[in-house]
Formats: structure tokens, C-alpha cells, sequence
């Protein structure tokens, strides 16, 4: 080569062929660069998907857990000291996701995201704060967690700006009536349907719900529980995300099953007074004892509801279509019992105890009502006692919208086709004999629920268990929903 000549020189065919071969370099390179890429971004989505929606849900359920008034178990009533401090960890949750905060003066706690139009209508999304006694701790939180993390999923995506419409979590502060034995106390203030009236009911020390919110610095007047109510124009649906509380989902083999209706359900107080005497000096036919009689219609009770159609009339207020329904839906339950002075060796005064019945017909239930009334006056007045029924709730049956119960069981096969890569079988449709705030906010607006599988269906006891692989699902559904409304 000349030293004249640096740069060799190449005939047409060469030049060709070299310019060839580094346009095909140069391609597979920028190629193997974008799927490396898109590998890599594909994997900090999965792993943010898992870190968010599964491991941080699963440890805040748990940290939820350990909020409790009792050292030994799980309890959080309406704004016991615990709820409280429960409410102010939620808070924090609520805000690490980006949502604005505020508790109201029926002791709810909210989190809203404006989203893209501030003034159109808002998606709510909850559940309850509070529990029973020795709860599990899955109940309510589950449906509060859930929605919080699939909003924080969407922030550490880039994505909550792009929502449509605004979406406002709410934890309420009662559902489960365990402290005034009158549910939905929260839900109920939110819809409007809450009466000025509860504000004087009591609990067992004899504060009034007004007392117990002066307690916690919510100065509440008849004026600001009715403020409290949501104008109906400015929402547009509900969802709540709850665990299952029966076994079909796990009979079936599905995580999650979307909800057509919720039964109604009615609370009653019997109270039984009778004779107070030595349980040792008065003989028993002169006796009139309020426990043998209180024993005897909890029997009653027991009887009428295994065996409804022995006991109803059939006309045309209770017909057979009715009647078939209740011998399906219908549950009866006395889940308290007190007794005064409560002595071994004395013939109680007075007995009291409570009575749940749920239905899915709002007919039926207030046949059965009637029927038990009856029969119990009847059994008071031939063991020479008294006997008072109070009605401490009454809600009717709901049925879930089909707009949204459409939207949330594609949102779950979805869901479950991106955590198993394989195309669903359409997921479960049930019905809900427990009670759920939805029936409170279904006053307000059109309301859809998800079910989460519980193992062998148990709730309201610490026994009550999820898989963290169903936490998972609940998440990925809920944000499928809400990437819907983008």
C-alpha cells in the first residue's frame, strides 16, 4: 500500500458488502439494546406490581392486626382508643400514595386523588376500620389496603395523574355495630341516611355516640351530620373490595367472585322480665323465670328458621316463590345474652339478648319478624312474664349494579390472566349473606363488590386467613378498574 494512499480504496462490490455488514452490526446491536431494555422495564413493572400490591399489603394487614384495644386478641369499636390510632395509620398509608387527607366528623378517614378533572364525578372506594370482638384481620382492612395500594402502584408508575375522574378511598369508622348494636354508622353519615336521632343512642357505659365524638374533639351537631352527606351528583359509584366470609370461593377453586346483591338484614333487643327470687326457697311451679322463658323463644327461634315454611302462612304477602327463598337465605342468630343480677344462686330478674336475621327477600324477613313476635308474646304471657322486642336495625336487601359488576369481574379476570399467564374461566357470581357499608352507600349511589377468598369461609374469628397470592389478585383488581376509568 502507498503511503500516499492512508485510507484503503475499495471496489464497488467490496464497498457495498462492507457497508452492509456494519448496517447489519449496527441493527442488531440497537435491537438487542431495546430488548434488553424493555426485558429490564418489564421487570422493575413485575417487581413493583409484587412489591406494592403483595408484600407491602400483606405486612400492612398485619400491622393493622396489632392495633387493638385487648392485649390478647383483636378488638376496634367506633372510636375506642385503637380505631383511633388505627385511623391515624391508615392516614399515613393514604398519604404515602399521594392522596389528600381529611377525618370527618363522624370519625371516617379519607384520602381523595383529583385526577384529571377535579369536577367530574368521583369513584369511592372502602371499607371499615373497625372489627368485632377477637377478630381476624382481614375483615374491612382488606378492602382499605387493597385500594390504597393499587393508588400507590399507580403514583410510583407515573399513572395516578391520568385517572379521569377524581377517586376518594374512605375508611369508615363502623360497620359492624358491635359498640352502639346500630351498624353502618360511618357509611350510613356519608349516603345521608344516618338520623339525627342516633347521635343519642348509648353504649354499654351509657355515652352517647355524641359523647364518645366530644371524647375524640369532633364537636358534631345535628346541623354537621347532615353536611356530612354526599350530593348524589357529585359521585359516580362504589366499590368495595371484602373478603368473602363463606366458603364458595374456595369450593370453587377461584380467588376472587364478583357480587350480585346483598342480603337485607334486621337487628332485634328481646328483653325478658320475670321474678327475682332465692334460686334455693321458691318452688319452681310458682316460679316466673325470665331465663327458662328467654331459653325457650331463642328455641323458637331456631326452629322457626330452619323450617320456615312450617311456621308462615301462605298469602299474598308471603307467597311460595318467597317462602322456597327463605328456606334458601334465611339465618337467625343470638350472638348476645345478659342475664340480672347474674348470680348462681339467684332467679334472674330480667334477661336480654339480641337476635340477627338475614334474608335475601325483605318480604320474608318481615314475615318472619312478624311471625317470631307472635309467637314470642305468646310463650311470655303463658309463663307469666314480659316480654319486650326493640328493633335496633333494619336494612333492606341491594342489589349491585350490573355496570359495575360487569367492569369489576373483567377487571378480575384480568387480573388473574396477568398472574397466571393463562386465559380465565369467567370468574364466580355470588350473593352476600354478610352486611357490607355498600348497603349504606347504595342510598347515595350504584355500588359493586369483589370477593376475596377466605379459608374454609371463616370470619369474624382470628382464625380468619387469605392467601397473600389473593391479596395479590385483589390489588391487580383493583387497579385493572381503575385503569379503566384513564
Amino acid at each position: 500500500m502507498a503511503i500516499t494512499d492512508p485510507i484503503p480504496r475499495f471496489s464497488l462490490n467490496q464497498n457495498f458488502s462492507s457497508w452492509r455488514l456494519f448496517y447489519c452490526l449496527s441493527l442488531y446491536l440497537i435491537i438487542s439494546s431495546a430488548v434488553v431494555y424493555a426485558e429490564d422495564a418489564e421487570g422493575i413493572s413485575s417487581d413493583l406490581y409484587e412489591e406494592v400490591l403483595k408484600s407491602e399489603a400483606v405486612a400492612r394487614l398485619y400491622e393493622l392486626g396489632k392495633v387493638s384495644d385487648a392485649d390478647d386478641y383483636l378488638e376496634r369499636t367506633f372510636l375506642s382508643p385503637a380505631s383511633v390510632r388505627a385511623g391515624n395509620l391508615i392516614r399515613e398509608w393514604m398519604e404515602d400514595a399521594g392522596l389528600r387527607t381529611w377525618v370527618d366528623y363522624m370519625g371516617n378517614v379519607h384520602g381523595r386523588v383529583e385526577g384529571m378533572n377535579k369536577t367530574a364525578e368521583a369513584l369511592l372506594i372502602g371499607s371499615h376500620l373497625d372489627t368485632v370482638v377477637d377478630a381476624g384481620i382481614y375483615d374491612g382492612s382488606l378492602g382499605i389496603i387493597s385500594a390504597i395500594s393499587a393508588l400507590k402502584f399507580l403514583k410510583r408508575d407515573g399513572q395516578l395523574g391520568k385517572l379521569q375522574r377524581p377517586v376518594e378511598v374512605i375508611a369508615f369508622s363502623d360497620e359492624e355495630g358491635v359498640r352502639f348494636q346500630s351498624t353502618f354508622l360511618g357509611s350510613a353519615a356519608i349516603a345521608g341516611s344516618l338520623p339525627v336521632s342516633a347521635l343519642n343512642i348509648s353504649d354499654k357505659r351509657g355515652l352517647t355516640l355524641q359523647d364518645v365524638l366530644k371524647e375524640n374533639d369532633i364537636k358534631i351537631t345535628e346541623e354537621k351530620l347532615v353536611e356530612l352527606k354526599y350530593e348524589p351528583l357529585s359521585v359516580w359509584g362504589y366499590i368495595e373490595v371484602h373478603i368473602e366470609q363463606g366458603p364458595v370461593l374456595e369450593w370453587a377453586g377461584y380467588p376472587l367472585g364478583v357480587v350480585k346483591g346483598i342480603a337485607g338484614q334486621s337487628r332485634l333487643k328481646v328483653i325478658v322480665k320475670g321474678s327475682q327470687g332465692h334460686a334455693g326457697t321458691v318452688p319452681m311451679s310458682l316460679r316466673q323465670d325470665p331465663m327458662a322463658a328467654a331459653a325457650e323463644l331463642i328455641l323458637l327461634l331456631e326452629s322457626l328458621c330452619k323450617h320456615p315454611e312450617e311456621f308462615l302462612s301462605y298469602d299474598h304477602h308471603c307467597n311460595d316463590i318467597v317462602v322456597e327463598s327463605l328456606s334458601k337465605s334465611l339465618v337467625c342468630t343470638v350472638g348476645e345474652i345478659s342475664t340480672w343480677p347474674s348470680a348462681s344462686n339467684v332467679i334472674p330478674g330480667q334477661v336480654t339478648f339480641t337476635v340477627d336475621i338475614r334474608a335475601m327477600e325483605d318480604i320474608g324477613r318481615e314475615a318472619i319478624i312478624y311471625e317470631l313476635s307472635n309467637q314470642m308474646y305468646q310463650i311470655c304471657e303463658k309463663r307469666s312474664v314480659s316480654c319486650i322486642i326493640e328493633r335496633m336495625h333494619d336494612a333492606n336487601a341491594v342489589n349491585c349494579d350490573s355496570e359495575l359488576m360487569l367492569r369489576l369481574k373483567d377487571s378480575a379476570n384480568a387480573a388473574l390472566e396477568r398472574l397466571t399467564g393463562e386465559t380465565q374461566d369467567e370468574v364466580p357470581i355470588l350473593m352476600s349473606g354478610a352486611g357490607h357499608d355498600a348497603m349504606a352507600i347504595s342510598h347515595l349511589t350504584k355500588v359493586g363488590m369483589l370477593f376475596v377468598r377466605c379459608r374454609g369461609g371463616v370470619s369474624h374469628s382470628p382464625a380468619e386467613h387469605v392467601l397473600d397470592d389473593d391479596i395479590f389478585a385483589a390489588g391487580l383488581a383493583i387497579v385493572e378498574f381503575l385503569e379503566s376509568q384513564m
